[in-house]
């Protein structure tokens, strides 16, 4: 309890500057809350319907794997459902790709959304806190300035600490903003690169059925030919 208190008297001491410096962290917090939540259900959500998915296309059951994707409201499905929309309509590889890529670029800005307001709210909390230093340390020398000569260094002495408790306070909020910022772009890294893994499995594999298809056409034909 002691500490607690102390600490609310070490932040209480850095004067008007610490409010916005406070508002800022809080709302960096919520954004991290919510980021974090997101994230999580994305991840699961992802790999709930891509454990779904890949026995079909493994097994070339494209249709069914396609009414998955259609109902299905998570990123590896909208993404894999633009691949699926394209079987057995083109041919080529590249028109596969580029399909799933167009709807790739469209779901990377929601994954990473808000993400970077957090280094934002980093260098405002500390650019904050040393304004708030900066102004308590005018107040500071002008009023040591009118001091009697025996409170002036008493008085100067206070007045510095408690300027600079408000650039360590936005210290304070800075680093675990930084640190968040960090981890929740890796995070939102590590759910990108898995959507790129699934649809490039799942370009391979609607690429090798198509090839396989083929050959098993033109050897039908070849036969009935021969016959």
């Amino acid at each position: 309890m002691e500490h607690l208190l102390g600490a609310i008297k070490f932040i209480a001491a850095g004067g008007m500057w610490v409010i916005p410096i406070i508002v800022v962290g809080i709302v960096g917090l919520g954004v991290v809350a919510e980021r974090y939540f997101v994230l999580i259900r994305a991840t699961r959500a992802n790999r709930r319907t891509w454990d779904q998915i890949q026995p079909l296309l493994h097994k070339g059951e494209f249709d069914k794997a396609r009414e998955i994707t259609r109902d299905d409201k998570s990123a590896v499905a909208t993404l894999l459902n633009a691949g699926l929309e394209n079987e057995g309509v083109v041919r080529r590889r590249n028109d596969i790709e580029l399909a799933m890529e167009e709807v790739l670029q469209s779901i990377v800005p929601q994954v990473e959304k808000r993400i970077s307001y957090l280094s934002l709210f980093a260098n405002l909390a500390t650019l904050l806190g040393l304004f708030g230093t900066i102004v308590g340390l005018i107040g500071a020398f002008a009023a040591v300035a009118t001091a009697a000569p025996s409170e002036k260094s008493a008085l100067l002495s206070l007045s510095i600490s408690e300027a600079m408790s408000c650039t360590a306070t936005g210290l304070l909020t800075a680093m675990p903003m930084l640190t968040f910022s960090l981890l929740l772009n890796t995070k939102a890294g590590h759910i990108v690169a898995g959507l790129e893994i699934a649809a490039l499995k799942t370009v391979n594999m609607i690429v090798r059925a198509g090839a396989t298809a083929r050959i098993s056409h033109f050897h039908d034909y070849a036969e009935k030919k021969a016959s």
